[in-house]
């Protein structure tokens, strides 16, 4: 199984590539932005001034002080979609889809990161929904793939697992 799924992998990547992956390790570079919030300075918090003397925007939905037509939307609840349809979309009609603690540029999760990583190793386009945004979605997801725990990777329409099994799939193919 794991052969299978490691060379689907590196079928979709080479035939998306203009130039095969690097099999090289992952390297832990944190960028300064990384830093300031892993230290603590850089959290958002509600009207609160940062080091440059820049207050933060609020992030409290129901806001008095925000107008109704800048105030945050649910873009999952304004379609006419169910959840279940909304994942079985997505999931036929992205290559790569994965569900996920935050977002590929700012993974909220150790797991949700280190599968971005070595997605990202193959130049393989993804697409990507943040869990965390609604417990609805996240059950819907659950549900729909019969698995319990996040990051969930799809490939073409079919659940190969989380960052564990994306990670095995690397190491296999770097190893060939």
């Amino acid at each position: 199984m794991w052969k299978r799924f490691s060379t689907q992998l590196y079928r979709f990547a080479a035939a998306n590539l203009s130039s095969p992956p690097s099999p090289s390790r992952f390297r832990s570079s944190i960028s300064p932005l990384c830093r300031s919030f892993a230290s603590g300075s850089g959290t958002k918090a509600a009207g609160s001034f940062n080091q440059h003397g820049m207050q933060y925007s609020t992030t409290v939905p129901s806001d008095p002080d925000t107008h109704e037509d800048f105030r945050p939307t649910d873009k999952l609840q304004s379609s006419n979609l169910s959840l279940d349809d909304i994942v079985e979309k997505d999931v036929k009609d992205n290559p790569v889809m994965i569900y996920m603690k935050g977002v590929p540029e700012l993974p909220r999760c150790g797991f949700s990161s280190l599968a971005v990583r070595v997605l990202k190793e193959y130049n393989v386009p993804l697409s990507a929904r943040n869990i965390l945004e609604d417990p609805e979605l996240k059950n819907a997801v659950k549900a729909y793939s019969h698995w319990p725990t996040f990051p969930q990777i799809f490939i073409k329409g079919e659940f190969v697992g989380g960052s564990d099994i994306i990670l095995n799939m690397h190491q296999v193919y770097s190893h060939i």
